[in-house]
Formats: structure tokens, sequence, C-alpha cells
């Protein structure tokens, strides 16, 4: 059945009807980019083509090269260090963290330690820029530039610990118990005898240790003792006025009896100084044996009651500061002596 509808694929003789479009060649053998069809593509005069120089490739951009321990004169942000006057290499050492300064000149005087390369000499100073290496280990060394505090512990010790990292016989020791940590290691303010528990202070500078060790600093130690055998009245009087040691006189600050009867009986004493056993050997010097020693305060520390034994607490940053700020108030008078109790 024939229809006078025309569809828009037919031409139109009359005027206004449609037109059919013109054909375009197209080239078959370049094919129309991906996604397009290569009926909407037209063929255009080909144009000179210039050249176009090959894009170079990108490259992130990163800070400069950087050592861990010695950067030069760039920070790890890419800004200037700000310089440093040359310090003391054993100080230095001893705030890194590795040891006390006693311990940085005997390594110095072995011929453990290098500078830039160079086998280092006590008095030695460094600066930021320098690599200090031990036992050819780079070292990250730290200024007193630095805003950042050092870190501080305390540890209720038990009975049965030694306080060295290494011994002969095997016995634990009490850095087995502490945090693990990067970059440097705890280091001990003093010492404690295996058969004495209690406060135990750690710290990563070494520069703090010697000064909360060193005798100039007065620092009270107050422990607990309980003895077998009856203290008397003239005894008390004698360790509080001075009796007489191998190496030397000595004296409690204080004494005070903490009740008890028979092997059960309790003092509490204080002492300014820590040689080697001594609160045990003031007490034998009067003919009464210590059956048991607890340190319950080291200066402005004090054993915290709900600190068990073998565990530990880290101090805060603005405790550290108030600690550093009351060191440096303390006037120097030099005195002699050593820590284990």
């Amino acid at each position: 059945m024939k229809t006078n509808k025309r569809t828009p694929l037919r031409s139109a003789s009359k005027p206004g009807g449609f037109q059919k479009r013109p054909e375009i060649p197209v080239d078959r053998s370049n094919p129309a980019p991906r996604g397009r069809s290569s009926r909407n593509v037209r063929e255009e005069a080909p144009e000179a083509e210039e050249p176009v120089e090959a894009p170079k490739p990108r490259r992130r951009a990163t800070l400069p090269a950087t050592g861990r321990a010695s950067r030069g004169n760039i920070a790890r942000n890419g800004k200037a260090v700000v310089e440093a006057k040359p310090e003391r290499l054993q100080k230095i050492l001893a705030q890194a963290g590795v040891g006390s300064r006693r311990e940085m000149e005997e390594w110095i005087s072995a011929g453990k330690v290098t500078v830039n390369g160079v086998v280092a000499t006590i008095g030695q100073s460094v600066v930021p820029t320098d690599k200090v290496k031990i036992g050819g280990r780079l070292i990250n060394i730290r200024f007193t530039g630095s805003t950042r505090p050092p870190r501080v512990l305390m540890y209720h010790k038990p009975e049965g610990e030694i306080v060295s990292r290494d011994d002969p016989d095997g016995r634990p020791s009490v850095f087995a118990a502490l945090p693990r940590m990067r970059g440097g290691r705890w280091i001990n303010v003093g010492r404690l005898d295996f058969n004495t528990s209690g406060l135990l202070i750690f710290t990563t500078s070494g520069d703090l240790a010697n000064k909360l060790m060193h005798p100039s600093s007065e620092l009270v130690r107050e422990y607990a003792v309980r003895v077998l055998g009856e203290l008397t009245l003239e005894a008390q009087q004698q360790l509080l006025h001075g009796v007489e040691l191998e190496d030397g006189r000595a004296n409690f600050g204080s004494l005070h009896d903490g009740g008890g009867e028979g092997a059960n009986h309790w003092y509490r004493v204080t002492i300014f100084e820590g040689r080697n056993r001594e609160v045990r050997r003031m007490f034998e010097a009067v003919g009464v044996t210590v059956s048991r020693l607890i340190r319950v305060r080291y200066g402005p520390f004090v054993l915290p009651p709900q600190l068990k034994r073998g565990m530990a607490r880290e101090l805060k940053e603005v405790e550290i500061k108030m600690l550093l700020r009351d060191l440096e108030n303390r006037v120097p008078a030099p005195r002699k002596g050593s820590e284990s109790t």
C-alpha cells in the first residue's frame, strides 16, 4: 500500500523538503581516533608539521639528601640549621644517651670514638655537622639547643636483679624490664645492691644522670630498713653523729623508728651520699644486721605506692622540666661519692 509520507532519507523535489547530504570522502587507511566515529571525521588538507620537543619526565621534588646523624647545614625540613657553639665530645655523647661522661672518657681514651674518620681525643670539641662514630656506628649527636627534654623513668627494682647489662653469672638485669627504645639507651642513676629493692631512676641523658648522681646536687636518699637485733639509743646516736668505715666516716641525716617487733623491726633513714653498701655497713658497725633494705626516695623522686615491683613509670614532660629547673638552681658543693647501696 502506497503512502504519501516521506522519510528523512528520501530526497525532496519540492522546496523546503529534505536535501541529500553531499558525500564526504573518507580515508579508510587512516583510522579515526579511538572513541570517535569515522563518519564524523572530515578529511583536511595536510599541513607542514613543526618539530615538537618530547616532554621532559617530571621529577618528584625532594629535600636535600641528609644523613641520620649528621645532616650538614640543612635540617630535615630543608631549612638551614642554626649554628651551634662547639661542645666537648664526652658531653655531647652523654646528652645523646650513649653513656655517662666518665664512660665516654674511658671509650675515647681507648680509641673507640672517631670524629669525621679520625680517632678522637679527650677534651675534643665537636659541632652538629661532625660525624661521630663509636665502634663504626654513627651516633645521633644532640646539642643543648634542642628544646626536647630527655626521658626519665622511675623503676621499682625487686630483689634479685643486678644493675648491669653484662653479668658473668647470668643474673637477671634491670634493663631487661625497661621499655625498649630506638636511637638511644637507658642510663641508670646510681645503683642498688643485688639484694636491695626500691626506687631506681633511669634517663636517656648521660649529662642529667651525672647531675643527679654528683654529690654537689646533695640529693637525699631515704631507705626503709628492717634489722635483726636490738638497735639501742646509744647505737642510734652513733649512726647520727658518724661511724668509722673502711672508706671514711659516714653518718645518717635522720633516723626514725618505723615500728615492729623482733625480727620485723623497721627504721627510716636518710643519707646524702651513696657509697658502696654504705647503709648496710653502717648498721653492721654498731652490731646490727640489715635483713631487708628498700629505697623509697631519691631527691625529688618518691616511690609511688601503686608502682609494683618490676614495673616502671615514665615522667611527663612538665615533670622533667621542673626537675631540670630545680637542678639548675642548686648551688654546687664539691664532694666525692659513688652510688651502690
